[in-house]
């Protein structure tokens, strides 16, 4: 299925521009892809590993397609899952994050590919004349979904970035009056602070981790440009899209759903999506979580008016002498103080069984002689129990390839800085 409309693009768009390596210069039409994928053999057995950011990536995905094998994309050195072969019907493997627990591994359906391309391209508007930039990584879902899929389905060309480092992007989009960039929120952070949006660009999308609204309202202050929140997860693609044209006024207001996607919430609050897009299962280790069209995710929603709200996940919540609060609620207070950079918080024993839990804000862009101002500044938004207890400052906190902050992983290096468990 997917090769075969990967044919219908090359026979439409022939000797047009599919894709151009940036570090190496080199241009390929969709007819050129096409005969470089055709030529390479077919492989007997087992799964094909795109693996890396060049073209090579994309032409072991074709490889794997037009050879009816499964195919999991891998970052740079990541080992293959040991898993035996997913279920006769799906064709493609993806492993999640890991950033609130150990990584899954999830089975798709062909189609299910291409339903998630299809919703992609439809919210956002993605244009065969507005090239891709890729600086993310097309391994990820996010990064899979939305730059090596609407390339090989619809067209859409792509223009790979060998790193996404300010010069390199420069380079990149020198020459296109129109171009796409997807980033996540640390490197709009980094692209911003070294002066290197480019100013072709038509359409900024942020995804992989929460896009701060002081970050989101300081781009558009300083160039124009609206970076729209995309929210989804490795399980079922695309979930919902901020397309209105100016700035959020809340961060945990995401957008409205994805074209094809219906949403609802439990009784626990916890957010179900119903796609065509959604995985056939996790695998082998399968779950009620997700199957049959639907994922059942961890994050607590509320929709109001068409508009997702997000409450934080479910098993997160910190427990304040009985009180529950969300630690993406208390982070997006503390993202809003001007000198704040990124932090993450989490709750860890308090040594009280009164209390039960003690919250902790990791804090990067904050002298220590800052928190004083920082906690009144919180005072003003949050009740005085919502207030971390203890501020730990950083000078930086390194997210993962992925662009993803793990807030177990934090938590661990606090509890082991401080003699906890």
């Amino acid at each position: 299925m997917l090769y075969d409309a990967w044919l219908a693009v090359v026979r439409e768009r022939g000797v047009e521009t599919a894709l151009w390596e940036v570090e190496s210069g080199r241009r390929w039409s969709f007819a050129d892809l096409c005969r470089v994928a055709e030529a390479e053999a077919i492989p007997g057995t087992g799964m094909v590993h795109p693996q890396g950011h060049s073209a090579r990536f994309v032409v072991e995905v074709l490889r794997g397609w037009r050879s009816g094998r499964v195919v999991c994309p891998l970052e740079p050195g990541q080992q293959p899952p040991a898993v035996p072969g997913p279920p006769g019907s799906c064709r493609h493997i993806k492993m999640t994050s890991a950033t609130t627990g150990s990584p899954k591994v999830i089975a798709f359906r062909e189609s299910q590919l291409a339903a998630d391309a299809e919703n992609i391209v439809a919210t956002m508007g993605l244009r065969p004349d507005w090239p891709n930039l890729g600086a993310i990584s097309m391994a990820h879902s996010y990064g899979f979904s939305n730059l090596v899929l609407p390339l090989l389905l619809h067209g859409i060309t792509l223009i790979i970035a060998a790193s996404p480092l300010p010069e390199m992007l420069k380079v990149a989009a020198a020459g296109h009056p129109h171009l796409t960039l997807a980033g996540v929120p640390a490197l709009w952070r980094a692209w911003l602070a070294a002066g290197v949006i480019p100013g072709t660009v038509r359409l900024a999308i942020s995804a992989g981790a929460p896009l701060g609204i002081g970050l989101e309202r300081t781009i558009h202050e300083k160039t124009g440009l609206k970076v729209h929140n995309f929210y989804g997860c490795s399980e079922c693609g695309g979930i919902a899209y901020d397309a209105t044209p100016m700035p959020r006024e809340r961060e945990e207001h995401v957008g409205q759903a994805m074209r094809n996607v219906r949403l609802e919430t439990g009784p626990e609050g916890c957010l179900s999506v119903i796609s065509r897009a959604a995985g056939e299962c996790y695998w082998p280790d399968l779950s009620p979580a997700l199957g049959d069209g639907r994922f059942v995710s961890a994050d607590l929603a509320e929709i109001i008016g068409g508009e997702v709200h997000l409450r934080g996940r479910l098993g997160e919540q910190i427990n304040v002498a009985g009180r529950k609060v969300s630690p993406e609620v208390v982070e997006a207070a503390i993202r809003s103080h001007p000198e704040v950079r990124e932090c993450v918080v989490f709750g860890v024993p308090s040594g009280s069984e009164d209390r039960v839990d003690q919250i902790v804000a990791c804090v990067a862009g904050v002298a220590g002689s800052g928190v004083a101002d920082l906690r009144r500044h919180l005072l003003d938004l949050l009740p005085a129990w919502q207030v971390p207890r203890d501020f730990w400052i950083v000078d930086s906190l390194a997210a993962n390839g992925r662009g993803k902050l793990s807030r177990p992983e934090w938590r661990r290096n606090y509890l082991s800085r401080s003699g906890g468990v």
